[in-house]
């Protein structure tokens, strides 16, 4: 995969660059977030989806933990393939949320987001890169899968944000460590579903 230089390196970076689509009041689209990190940034787009899903007021708005998981099949899906931008259909880009809840989501993961970029860097790059990248990209794939029948399950919804975060900033990162660690968020995310649909 391609990095280009206005891609995301670092969590800050990410979110100072969807703090800039909400220049207007109103509603901010799902395109005009893409816009913002970059129609090739199939990292910084999975570390969006899960920030989304696991940040107050916003992923707590019913259907959006079911939307990320569909931009994240759609985005991680063309990547499997191959393709070099991001293409959603027009129905998903043209969603929106109300500006001040992403300014105010935004505003609670900065100190998070500024704790993480400290512990993060290239490590182990070799699961981040060539297959190691595809093996993730099925994963968080299953995760997105997941997503809309999290929306039933109290507290689901946070792990597989937490997944997303972590498989996106390895990716963003290129830090290895953290795939694994993304890898283990979802084991027991997928754990706690299935015990908690079983009971």
């Amino acid at each position: 995969m391609e990095r280009n230089h206005n891609d995301a390196t670092s969590m800050e970076q990410l979110l100072d660059q969807i703090r800039e689509s909400a220049t207007e009041a109103g509603q901010v689209s799902v395109n005009a977030i893409l816009n913002s990190v970059g129609e090739r940034s199939f990292g910084p787009v999975v570390l969006l989806a899960g920030l989304i899903t696991i940040a107050p007021l916003i992923g707590d708005i019913p259907g959006v933990p079911t939307i990320l998981g569909l931009v994240v099949l759609l985005t991680l899906g063309q990547l499997l393939f191959q393709r070099h931008s991001i293409w959603l259909p027009s129905w998903i880009s043209r969603r929106s949320v109300p500006q001040h809840k992403l300014l105010k989501g935004l505003d609670w993961l900065q100190k998070p987001a500024r704790f993480l970029d400290r512990w993060t860097g290239p490590r182990l790059v070799f699961l981040v890169d060539g297959p190691g990248l595809y093996v993730m990209a099925i994963i968080c794939m299953a995760v997105a899968m997941g997503m809309p029948l999290m929306e039933v399950v109290p507290f689901s919804a946070n792990g597989a944000g937490a997944a997303l975060i972590a498989f996106g900033l390895a990716i963003v990162a290129r830090d290895g460590v953290l795939a694994i660690l993304a890898t283990s968020f979802t084991l027991v995310t997928g754990w706690f579903v299935v015990t908690s649909l079983a009971g």
